[in-house]
């Protein structure tokens, strides 16, 4: 598909970032203080689960958490990889506990969720780089809370065996979610420990393994990506049948992790998800706040209902 021109306003033409700078109004949030975040937290820590909402310091963190919406972090607190972008500790994670998936079905209970977003860090220790513990959790769910939906944000399994995915697939989640993260020129210093086209052929496999479940990706923007690199990112998503395509501004978590090259303003994150809709994806999230989970349980009944209407259009 040829891509479409930009018009002028919204042509992603910031400057370059120098020293500390000041963030734009856009993209403040205020400090979190309500009774419902103080609640989810201590739900949380009681039921010992990690949540990537604390962990990767999310800037939606006081509105989710008043709302009792959490994405849950399994398989530990500490990852195996270094990612430039991402505030997740390094190092050799511990055991993996077998009481987090029935503790993972206690909070969604207990917080009465709809839908429920689940991911974990990257097990590069394990066998199947903790497969069988996203297994556990689906089962755990379904077992505990029928009712609630289930989307799975996980790793690439790289150097793991197909069955890790396959057996994911299998205890199938709603929404299975994967983040390409940035563009291919950017991985060596920003994904190091990852490869572009493993991750898309892991999207991919999902569809052929099972068409029916919803597949969705992520893009951070601000990173020093051009505007034609995007657009290829998503004809590769579109390639491998990508459903659902979410796209937010980077934040430099510390002085250690890679610095924002530019802020991406609203406008071109409106044009881009124009874009994005013409390539033919089912929804499309994209500002500067928007993250993987962002109103997640939202955009996965907005999901389901536009593949309904296109499979309505086709009769």
């Amino acid at each position: 598909m040829t891509d479409a021109v930009l018009p002028a306003s919204a042509q992603p033409t910031a400057p370059k970032l120098e020293g500390k700078v000041r963030k734009p109004d856009w993209i403040r949030v205020k400090a979190p203080t309500s009774v419902g975040f103080a609640e989810t937290r201590k739900l949380m820590r009681s039921l010992n689960l990690a949540t990537v909402c604390e962990e990767a310091a999310c800037p939606n963190i006081g509105e989710c958490w008043t709302k009792k919406h959490a994405t849950v972090m399994i398989l530990g607190d500490t990852c195996t990889r270094a990612c430039a972008f991402c505030n997740v500790k390094t190092g050799m994670p511990r055991a993996v506990d077998p009481l987090e998936p029935e503790h993972v079905a206690t909070a969604a209970a207990e917080l009465g969720l709809e839908h429920i977003v689940i991911t974990s860090v990257d097990r590069d220790d394990l066998p199947d780089g903790g497969a069988r513990q996203f297994v556990k959790v689906i089962e755990a769910l379904r077992r505990n809370t029928p009712s609630t939906t289930i989307e799975i944000l996980t790793p690439d399994f790289r150097n793991k065996p197909e069955a890790a995915i396959e057996a994911i697939v299998a205890a199938r989640p709603d929404v299975y979610n994967h983040n390409l993260e940035t563009v291919p020129r950017l991985y060596p210093t920003i994904r190091p420990g990852a490869r572009y086209y493993a991750s898309l052929r892991l999207l991919e496999s999902v569809k052929r393994l099972d068409p029916t479940i919803f597949t969705k990706s992520g893009l951070m923007t601000g990173l020093g990506e051009e505007r034609l690199e995007v657009h290829q990112v998503m004809d590769d998503m579109r390639s491998a049948d990508v459903d659902f395509l979410t796209m937010g501004q980077y934040l430099q978590p510390t002085p250690r992790h890679a610095k924002v090259v530019e802020f991406v303003t609203p406008q071109t994150f409106s044009a881009y998800a124009a874009i994005a809709r013409a390539k033919g994806f089912l929804l499309v999230a994209a500002s500067p706040l928007t993250r993987s989970s962002y109103h997640a349980g939202d955009d996965f009944a907005k999901m389901k209902a536009a593949r309904e209407a296109k499979l309505a259009g086709k009769r």
